[in-house]
């Protein structure tokens, strides 16, 4: 089994997550008492909010390119960044190590595809619904994401940010992010991403008719798959 490396604390409810759902992963393929070798950084988010309020996406792109370099001596195969956001300074890190990282956009776009959706609204942070970074990479993949709209981001970014990376649970925001999903589909949405790493705590599947997408799950079945040897990222790393 390859080792995997992940850099989480963004925020630790959904490492947690993380942590969850790739060792029952590997506990569903490999049976018995069997877990992942895993590797994490947990780093301290109330820094990290502070850099991306302050706009400073370069000192966050360092401590990340730092954490993923230092996993890599530890022996991971692959990094992960588990969070959606920090994915704007995703190129930036992969730049300075020589193992695969394990890009959620590029994970969640190949399922989308695989499943013949192209016009997904995406759920996220306002970092990541406005910074261009995630809809851009998308549509490397042919993929035309939509967004809420300005009150629609700003209550979803808040959502984020004060509730669920605090561990809470409101049942009045859950019903706010259903009418988010609806508004869309009624816009043509053929799907929803649940684009940051926090939002499965809030809604699933089950709550709604739209296709929907788990980007954490997603990014978790990436890295088992690579850690059992099932697929080869150091051919895409080389590219």
């Amino acid at each position: 089994m390859k080792r995997i490396g992940i850099i989480g604390g963004m925020s630790f409810e959904s490492t947690a997550i993380y942590y969850r759902m790739i060792n029952e992963m590997v506990r569903e393929k490999l049976g018995g008492l069997a877990s992942a070798d895993i590797l994490l950084h947990s780093v301290n988010f109330a820094d990290i909010v502070a850099l991306q309020k302050a706009g400073d996406w370069a000192e966050a792109a360092e401590r990340l390119w730092k954490s993923a370099s230092n996993l890599e001596k530890a022996g991971a195969t692959c990094v992960l960044i588990a969070t959606n956001t920090m994915h704007k300074v995703a190129d930036e890190v992969a730049r300075h190590i020589h193992v695969p990282l394990i890009n959620i956009i590029d994970e969640t776009a190949q399922v989308l595809k695989a499943h013949k959706v192209s016009k997904p609204l995406l759920l996220a942070t306002r970092y990541t619904m406005e910074d261009g970074f995630y809809v851009d990479r998308m549509a490397r993949h042919d993929i035309s994401v939509m967004t809420p709209d300005h009150l629609g981001r700003v209550i979803i970014h808040d959502v984020i940010f004060n509730e669920l990376c605090a561990g809470h649970i409101s049942e009045a925001s859950r019903q706010r992010v259903l009418e988010l999903i609806e508004n869309a589909r009624a816009a043509g949405a053929d799907s929803v991403i649940l684009g940051c790493t926090e939002i499965c705590m809030l809604i699933d599947q089950s709550m709604t008719g739209v296709p929907m997408f788990d980007s954490t799950e997603i990014h978790a079945r990436a890295a088992v798959a690579h850690a059992l040897g099932e697929i080869d990222l150091t051919a895409s790393k080389a590219a």
